[in-house]
């Protein structure tokens, strides 16, 4: 079920967009963490943070950026484009657009109730940070 239509999300700031985005992206790694990783809290944080990070989910976007529908690339790309008024002291510039990108694009598909295709890319992003730059699994 949409929690707003497509023509309203388009209309939404990509900043706000990406602030859902982030949340539904960290939820879906802290579960999958919890699932498949043991350990305490402290520990699946610091592995939570190895996806969440703006140069892993700037890595994600690189990968991902071929797969997305014409729809999906229009709101990918006004993420990337969207001034940001702070930039974190620990990321590169480049790679914080690319993060809110896919952030915004992951929002998106939440608020307008794609969640199939919003669990694939998530999925898929799971794995790209899981999968070493040799192809073999972390």
């Amino acid at each position: 079920m949409a929690l707003i239509e497509a023509d309203e999300a388009k209309l939404m700031q990509p900043a706000v967009l990406a602030f859902i985005g982030d949340a539904v992206f960290n939820l879906f790694i802290r579960e999958r963490l919890i699932s498949n990783k043991k350990g305490t809290s402290h520990r699946l944080h610091i592995l939570a943070t190895d996806y969440v990070k703006a140069a892993s989910q700037s890595r994600i976007s690189k990968a991902l950026i071929d797969t997305f529908t014409e729809e999906e690339a229009y709101i990918f790309r006004r993420g990337r484009n969207t001034k940001s008024t702070t930039i974190p002291k620990n990321a590169d510039v480049q790679d914080y657009k690319y993060a809110t990108a896919l952030e915004a694009l992951l929002g998106y598909l939440y608020l307008t109730g794609r969640k199939e295709r919003l669990n694939l890319l998530m999925e898929q992003a799971a794995i790209i940070i899981e999968t070493n730059a040799n192809g073999s699994k972390k």
